[in-house]
């Protein structure tokens, strides 16, 4: 086991370079099942998620190879057969694992795959995947943990409204739809940005993708793909940690490799809270701010503010002067670290899906427990301002989705470390 310590009341400063997408790369390579053809894929984040992605393609019997030092995946599946069954130990640890359930369907007309991270159909929109998937043609049940799907005449294009909006079902009607039959036209579709790079690298494979609006769809099935270099896009949500943990504790972060454009809602709400930013094309420089002022949001899906940065956000209104509000719209379990900030000496009140934060306060360093990836990001960022010294356990939820934290923090001032215990 492994956990991270760090000695707060260090200001960052500096430059962080921001890796590539690990929500964009898991539903790309997903696609990878469907081509013959060799694709190559750069920018790669090297994160448990997606090492975990990759055995689970390899597992398949999916020619897989990594290059961990040029960040870049080769595929070629050229002349193979892959297996259907995705097995529960591959997809416990990670909720997109059940992506590749579309591209199975679709081009083997059979999936077995378990249900991922001991989900329960319902609360969490697994059930809209499965929704879509149906109206295609597939016939699904779920036995023993795992999802049965039959496609025997192949998944065939049709007209999809789904019921809320989700990311993964849209990413994987999306996929599967790129090698059905006929024209597929998806409404009330998520529309985050690392969708489009999913659509962007189903384009070059030869996939015709059209966006009517923000939240409809078309896409007209093929079955001859080509060969496909692609570049993974940046990852906004590393993006707007750092920037939130510039607005922490810093004193000039400088935020590279990015598109501003895409972080425009985050920009916005950290502006209202009188945070200094300097903003061009492809980078932020977030300077030290005096006062922080409170604020009330939503999370929402993209372009509203998202879930995802819920958590970090949290951290900074502990910093401001009066009373911050937080409703958690996406998710019914996602103020989970609330105790462990509250045990840092913040005052944060939990009423249902909202949170009340009373700043500012001053944090104390203590022993804490990060439950998820997001929340434990939280936690290195309440470090970063606590007195005295902060150990926070299972960081093995924070590698799903950061490469190389605490190295990057270091190398702007940060007092952190990785210890083995």
């Amino acid at each position: 086991m492994q956990k991270l310590v760090v000695k707060g009341k260090k200001s960052l400063s500096g430059t962080v370079k921001i890796s590539g997408s690990k929500n964009a790369t898991l539903p790309i390579l997903a696609a990878s099942i469907l081509s013959d053809k060799k694709i190559e894929l750069s920018n790669l984040p090297i994160v448990k998620d997606v090492i975990t992605m990759s055995e689970l393609l390899k597992h398949i019997g999916s020619n897989i190879k990594l290059n961990l030092k040029k960040k870049k995946i080769f595929i070629n599946n050229n002349g193979r057969k892959l297996n259907t069954v995705a097995p529960y130990s591959l997809l416990k640890t990670m909720r997109a694992g059940v992506i590749i359930l579309g591209p199975l369907l679709s081009k083997f007309g059979k999936a077995k795959v378990s249900l991922p991270g001991g989900c329960a159909i319902g609360p969490r929109p697994v059930d809209i995947h499965l929704f879509g998937l149906k109206k295609m043609g597939a016939t699904i049940k779920i036995k023993d943990g795992y999802i049965l799907a039959e496609a025997k005449n192949g998944l065939v294009g049709t007209k999809i409204t789904l019921p809320s909006i989700s990311v993964g079902a849209t990413e994987n009607i999306i996929i599967a739809a790129s090698y059905a039959k006929g024209n597929t036209h998806i409404k009330n579709c998520a529309c985050e940005p690392e969708i489009k790079n999913l659509t962007d690298f189903l384009k070059k494979m030869g996939v015709k993708i059209s966006w009517v609006n923000k939240r409809e769809i078309k896409v007209v099935g093929n079955q001859k793909l080509k060969s496909v270099k692609h570049k993974i896009m940046f990852d906004r949500i590393e993006a707007g940690t750092f920037i939130i943990a510039g607005a922490v504790a810093g004193k000039k972060l400088r935020i590279t490799d990015i598109e501003s454009k895409i972080l425009s809602k985050e920009m916005t709400i950290l502006r209202k809270m009188g945070i200094n930013l300097k903003i061009s094309k492809n980078e932020v420089t977030v300077l030290y701010s005096k006062e922080i002022k409170p604020i009330s949001i939503i999370t929402e899906p993209y372009p509203g503010f998202p879930t995802d940065l819920q958590a970090q956000i949290m951290v900074l209104m502990i910093k401001a002067k009066g009373l911050s509000k937080i409703r958690e719209n996406i998710f019914e379990n996602r103020f989970m670290h609330v105790p462990e900030l509250n045990r840092m000496g913040a005052k944060i009140k939990v009423k249902g899906n909202l949170s009340l934060i009373n700043g500012p306060q001053e944090l104390n360093g203590a022993e804490v427990m990060a439950t998820d990836l997001r929340a434990s990001v939280s936690l290195v960022l309440a470090g970063l301002i606590a007195k005295n010294r902060t150990s926070i356990n299972r960081v093995y939820h924070l590698d799903r989705g950061y490469e190389f934290i605490e190295k990057k923090l270091k190398k702007c001032g940060a007092n952190i470390s990785r210890l083995n215990y």
